[in-house]
C-alpha cells in the first residue's frame, strides 16, 4: 500500500509540475503579447498586469479567451517583420554577385572614370571571386 501511496506523490508532482511551467509560459506569453500590441493604452497594460498578479489564473484565461486571436496575429506579425529585417540585412552584408560587379565596372569604364587596365583588373577580381 505504501508503494502505490508514493507512486501517486510522484504522479502529483510532475503533474503539478507540468501545470506550474505550463502556467509560466502562458503567463510570459501574455506579458510579451501585452508589450507587442501597440494599440492598447499603457493604462490598460497596466491594469492586465496588476490583474496578472493578484488574479493569475483568472486573468490569464479571461486574457487567452478575449485576446487569443489578436496574440496569433501580432505574433506572426512580429515574425515577418524579423524575418524581413534579416533578409535585408542579408542583402545589405552579402553584397553584389560578379555580374553586378563587372556591369558596375563597365558603366565606369563607359564613363571614363576608370581606365581599361583598371577595368580588367575588376573584371579578373570579380570572376576570381575574392
Amino acid at each position: 500500500m505504501d508503494f502505490w501511496n508514493n507512486i501517486w506523490n510522484v504522479i502529483g508532482i510532475f503533474f503539478w509540475s507540468f501545470a506550474f511551467i505550463a502556467y509560466l509560459f502562458a503567463l510570459f506569453a501574455i506579458i510579451g503579447d501585452l508589450f507587442r500590441d501597440h494599440k492598447l493604452n499603457g493604462v490598460f497594460k497596466a491594469i492586465w498586469i496588476l490583474f496578472l498578479i493578484f488574479v493569475p489564473f483568472l486573468t490569464a484565461l479571461v486574457y487567452l479567451i478575449a485576446r487569443g486571436g489578436g496574440m496569433a496575429e501580432r505574433q506572426v506579425k512580429q515574425v515577418k517583420e524579423a524575418q524581413s529585417a534579416t533578409d535585408q540585412y542579408i542583402r545589405t552584408v552579402a553584397g553584389s554577385s560578379p555580374s553586378d560587379e563587372i556591369a558596375k565596372a563597365k558603366a565606369l569604364l563607359d564613363a571614363g572614370t576608370i581606365t581599361s587596365v583598371e577595368y580588367d583588373a575588376i573584371k579578373a577580381h570579380a570572376l576570381s571571386g575574392k
